[in-house]
């Protein structure tokens, strides 16, 4: 009996120990986990740059902006820098010290995130800038110049109160990338592709491309979405349709479950879109950015809408734009107050779409300039509007075939 005893206890002892060491393994595998997702989780959120100067800014003029109008639609202003300072950026051009954006994007997300519509505001639009502070500490004055010079001038801040103050919307968050920023998230997502009706040969832009489908990585999208001399009529207007083409299939990649449930791909795509950005504080973190675009995955892409504002020839200087009235106020408000937007493909010369002037092209020197007298070409869009209660605008969706 006693013998027995004894072995039953071995028995217990032995299975015990192998319990014990068991869960040993699986708490250092839980923690080193754990760990490792800690210290992912860090270097992400580490990444991204909080723009505390353009935070300061906005305070000291809180009282003149726009009022939110509709609770949890947000309001994003996306700014494309061609600053030629930081990792990578140098072999785009000289570093002069100052930045200019040649992309600004207004991107509404609506309530319950069932839409979500980027405008596209042209370089070259005659605005007013308010009073601006420049990166030396003086002030701008006021004035009467292209809608580039405002950033030029005061950075995202002043492109920022610009912008509410020509369209009456409150901007909510703000989202610089630069060129190499731009590069590396193509790359991440192992490339974007495009359909090109005519073969690309473009020295400049260092393109040599087919036509058809073709994968573009991120030089080759880079200079895809910025080239002007060769590509289409040369105008800003082509150069900024072919923009909102590629963010449409760079959404319908970003989408696609081989990305966004695949860990391993996820990572890069994370860490590139991360490490360059700079944003507002608010969404200077992955919590941040992730509670404002946590629902954008459940968009059908028909419902991201992508168009250029209303504007014509500015009738003091055809190379330079203003607004279609009423046509960009509708859309302003629109936006606003959250109604939805349509859009549409209507061409020049179709019913509803106003006959676009033929303008010369002219030398990509002019986006060199850093003054906002530089000379640059544009090529102007209309709406189309089938009934005064409901308009549409010239656009396109994520959900369009490129190749139509």
């Amino acid at each position: 009996m006693g013998a027995s005893a004894l072995g039953a206890g071995l028995v217990r002892r032995r299975r015990r120990r192998r319990f014990e060491v068991g869960a040993g393994v699986v708490g250092l595998l839980v923690v080193g986990t754990g760990v490792a997702g800690w210290i992912v989780y860090a270097k992400l959120d580490g990444n991204i740059t909080p723009d505390e100067a353009a935070a300061a800014e906005l305070a000291r003029y809180a009282k003149e902006r726009p009022t939110a109008l509709v609770k949890d639609a947000r309001n994003v202003l996306l700014i494309g820098s061609d600053s030629r300072a930081g990792d990578g950026n140098g072999e785009y051009g000289r570093d002069s010290g100052t930045e200019r954006s040649d992309t600004t994007i207004l991107l509404h997300l609506s309530a319950g995130r069932r839409s979500a519509t980027a405008v596209s505001i042209p370089r070259d639009l005659m605005v007013d800038v308010p009073a601006c502070r420049r990166p030396d500490g003086s002030r701008s004055s006021p004035t009467f110049a292209m809608f580039n010079y405002s950033f030029q001038t005061g950075g995202s801040a002043c492109t920022i109160r610009t912008v509410e103050k020509l369209t009456d919307i409150r901007i909510d968050h703000h989202v610089v990338v630069d060129f190499h920023g731009f590069k590396k998230m193509v790359d991440a997502l192992d490339g974007v592709e495009v359909c090109l009706k005519e073969p690309i040969r473009d020295k400049a832009a260092k393109l040599r491309l087919p036509a058809g489908r073709v994968r573009l990585d991120g030089e080759q999208a880079l200079g895809y979405v910025r080239a002007r001399k060769t590509l289409g009529d040369g105008s800003d207007t082509d150069r900024m349709d072919r923009q909102q083409r590629f963010l449409g299939a760079l959404v319908n990649k970003a989408q696609s479950n081989d990305v966004l449930l695949n860990p391993v791909k996820l990572y890069p795509v994370l860490d590139a879109a991360t490490s360059s950005l700079t944003t507002d504080p608010d969404l200077a973190s992955l919590r941040g950015l992730y509670a404002l675009v946590r629902g954008l995955r459940d968009i059908p892409t028909a419902q991201v809408r992508f168009l250029t504002v209303p504007r014509e020839s500015y009738v003091y200087n055809a190379n330079r734009d203003q607004l279609v009235e009423p046509a960009a106020e509708k859309l302003f408000e629109r936006l606003r107050t959250d109604a939805p937007v349509s859009v549409t493909g209507k061409t020049p010369g179709e019913p509803g779409k106003s006959q676009k002037p033929e303008k010369p092209k002219q030398s990509e020197q002019s986006e060199q300039s850093e003054n906002s007298t530089s000379s640059e070409s544009s090529d102007h869009d209309t709406y189309a509007s089938p009934s005064p209660s409901e308009p549409t605008f010239r656009g396109n969706t994520a959900g369009d075939h490129t190749c139509a």
